[in-house]
């Protein structure tokens, strides 16, 4: 270290001598120029030209300074320079593309302060250098790039991040520096530990609970292309019309609607208004339908024997439409109250409600057995877009028995385990087991009263519930 310092000293003192003679020599030749020109007849206006040219000269050479930078060139390790999104297709390289990029520009070590983590989607130019002007940006302000997604389109291509910043750092500002790097269309949402699993796992993960339950696949739609309303629309309605709902094999793209065919009959709608849809995820969602149509009907097979107080016994297990006429034979033995109170309408219409509640497509059914393998009680969970319903039918020779609140239990735990925020349940004031198993689940609880008709609203945020029964664990 001391040799090296002493080896530069010269340097110093020669270079400024050297600025110095420059300095004298220009201001000689100036001042003989200036004679020169001064004592012509025309000297003062050559000298405002000279003067003038001087300063666009000047002007024009800050200008072409600020546009093409004199950054020195990458060193044989480094290719960061000029990356574009031709070369970077997964997300190993993405993230190890952003990391040589990011490291010159790092500054100081990170503190030690508070980090959130985000996920942010913009839309930049496919054109060497895009990518890199945004992870040089990410980096000036201190951003982890975790994982990075490209989903390239026809003019453009799509850059989906997860990253990890500095809790201080507000969205509008990081939203203002992303424009400024030339992305367009920027999205910016809070991101938590599950976003930190990488796509491929994640949708293998996916595509396994799809294979294992076809009820499943809602879930796993949502889960896949984040917040959206899935709306699962047959071909035939409850009163046997023909609804005229379908879509075409290969499926329909538009912008923030995707439509695919439904292999029970019908389509699938699929809405994400604040977010268009990129052919990458269209491509995602349409494979994981195909996979369902060609695994067919399937539903986990595992049952929970319960005691009730009396002693009896009675079989907790999944239905579907194999049930279907234990069911129909369920409502025989019901009253006209009992039937009226559950589905709220005439009860000449409640047998041609069990095909469409007992499809996997449009929710969960608990079904409640005896030793004897009489079906005496059904509990529907039912995913309603955004929302998700709770219903509940048990036999009147079995009511009053706690069976209610054990499926009411039992349903609320399998929504909690598909990431619902809430639960409702549409029934009468009247209907005083209902409104008692609802106040036994121990949530917050909302009551809307409209015409006759009770709303009744569990909020599930932050529920402790209990562990899966075997049944689900099977299904997992």
């Amino acid at each position: 270290m001391t040799s090296a310092k002493s080896a530069r000293r010269p340097h110093h003192w020669r270079r400024d001598l050297i600025e110095l003679a420059a300095l004298f020599t220009a201001v000689a030749v100036a001042d003989a120029i200036a004679n020169m020109i001064g004592h012509q007849p025309d000297g003062p206006y050559l000298l405002i030209a000279s003067a003038l040219a001087l300063v666009a000269t000047a002007a024009f050479h800050t200008w072409w300074a600020r546009r093409h930078s004199h950054a020195p060139p990458p060193t044989s390790g480094d290719h960061s320079v000029g990356l574009s999104h031709h070369t970077v297709t997964d997300n190993a390289a993405a993230t190890a593309a952003a990391a040589l990029v990011t490291t010159p520009a790092a500054g100081p070590a990170p503190s030690d302060e508070d980090t959130v983590l985000w996920r942010m989607r913009t839309t930049v130019r496919d054109a060497p250098g895009s990518l890199a002007a945004l992870c040089i940006t990410l980096a000036q302000h201190r951003i982890d790039i975790l994982t990075l997604q490209t989903h390239p389109l026809a003019h453009g291509t799509v850059d989906e991040f997860l990253l990890r910043a500095p809790a201080s750092l507000q969205v509008r500002q990081l939203s203002r520096a992303i424009s400024a790097a030339g992305g367009s269309s920027t999205w910016i949402e809070r991101a938590d530990a599950h976003d930190l699993v990488d796509a491929p796992t994640r949708i293998l993960g996916l595509a396994t609970r799809t294979a294992l339950d076809a009820a499943e696949l809602p879930l796993a739609l949502r889960q896949l292309l984040g917040r959206c309303t899935i709306h699962s629309l047959p071909a035939v309605s409850v009163t046997g019309r023909a609804t005229g709902e379908s879509a075409p094999v290969e499926g329909m793209l538009e912008e923030t609607v995707m439509r695919l065919r439904d292999p029970s009959g019908g389509a699938i709608t699929i809405e994400r208004p604040y977010l268009p849809f990129t052919p990458t995820e269209f491509a995602r969602a349409r494979a994981l339908v195909e996979l369902d149509a060609r695994l067919g009907p399937r539903v986990p097979r595992s049952e929970h024997v319960l005691t009730l107080p009396e002693g009896n016994e009675i079989t907790v297990r999944r239905a579907d439409r194999s049930d279907l006429a234990a069911a129909r034979a369920m409502h025989d033995r019901c009253s006209e109250q009992t039937l009226r109170l559950r589905y709220h309408g005439p009860v000449r219409d409640a047998d041609r409600y069990l095909d469409h509640l007992l499809s996997p497509r449009f929710g969960r059914t608990l079904a409640v057995q005896t030793a004897s393998g009489r079906l005496v009680a059904l509990g529907h969970l039912l995913w309603d877009g955004d929302e998700t319903e709770v219903a509940l039918l048990v036999e009147d020779d079995w009511q009053r028995r706690g069976i209610g609140s054990e499926l009411l239990g039992r349903l609320v735990t399998l929504a909690v385990e598909a990431g619902c925020d809430s639960v409702y349940a549409v029934t009468q004031a009247s209907n005083t087991g209902m409104v008692a198993a609802m106040r036994a689940l121990e949530l917050p609880l909302d009551y809307q009263i409209e015409e006759g008709t009770l709303v009744i609203t569990a909020r599930l945020e932050a529920t402790p519930v209990r562990s899966l029964p075997s049944y689900e664990q099977a299904g997992r």
